[in-house]
C-alpha cells in the first residue's frame, strides 16, 4: 500500500505519523507544505474544497497530517491508514 501524506516537519502529529507509517511497512510519499510552495498550494486547494475540513475551516486548525490513499480518498485519521 502507498499513502501521501501531507504535513510538515515541524509538526509533532505529521513526524509520529510518518514514524508508524514507516514501522507499519507502508510506501509513504511525504508532502511537506512548509518546505515546496507546490504542496501547499495543492494543500490549501484539499481544505478550502474538501468536505472532510468542514470542522477546520474558519479556525485556527492546520488540519495536518492529512493521509490520501492510492484511490485518491482522503482521511485525517492514521488508523484509516493502519489497519
Amino acid at each position: 500500500m502507498k499513502v501521501t501524506v501531507i504535513g510538515s516537519h515541524l509538526c509533532p502529529d505529521t513526524l509520529c505519523a510518518l514514524n508508524r507509517l514507516a514501522g507499519a511497512g507502508v510506501e509513504v510519499e511525504f508532502k511537506d507544505i512548509l518546505s515546496c510552495h507546490a504542496a501547499l498550494q495543492d494543500y490549501l486547494q484539499i481544505r478550502e474544497s474538501s468536505p472532510l475540513y468542514a470542522e477546520i475551516r474558519g479556525t485556527r486548525r492546520l488540519g495536518v497530517p492529512c493521509f490520501e490513499r492510492e484511490d485518491g480518498t482522503l482521511t485525517l485519521d492514521l488508523n484509516d491508514i493502519i489497519c
